[in-house]
């Protein structure tokens, strides 16, 4: 089963870049959708971002329209979260997540804390 490990995540303040990273450890990592869902406090899962098997479809959800950008690099299995203009709400653990509609493989999570 492929492994999904995420690292990047810190405590931060408010504005500014942070960009996430989560290595696959199979090529099979190609061969999907990638995702990237947050679990804020105190709130259901939000997928905030998703990328097609060749990264020329994008989804991002509205919260983060615009600031965030997903990318992959299928030649390393990486996939890649630049947060930009970072608030307090981003906040949350985030999950490098394999799959369309049904996810199959999740990461442990790597923390992100916004605040001032």
């Amino acid at each position: 089963q492929m492994q999904l490990v995420e690292s990047g995540g810190a405590l931060v303040q408010p504005g500014g870049s942070l960009r996430l990273s989560c290595v696959a450890s199979t090529s099979f990592f190609s061969t999907d959708w990638m995702n990237w869902v947050r679990l804020a406090p105190g709130k259901g899962l939000e997928c905030v971002a998703s990328i097609g098997i060749g990264g020329d479809n994008t989804y991002y959800a509205d919260s983060v329209k615009g600031r965030f950008t997903i990318s992959r690099d299928n030649a390393k299995n990486t996939l890649s979260l630049q947060l930009n203009r970072r608030r307090s709400d981003d906040t949350a653990v985030y999950y490098c997540v394999k799959g369309r509609g049904a996810y199959d493989s999740w990461g442990r999570g790597t923390q992100v804390t916004v605040t001032s």
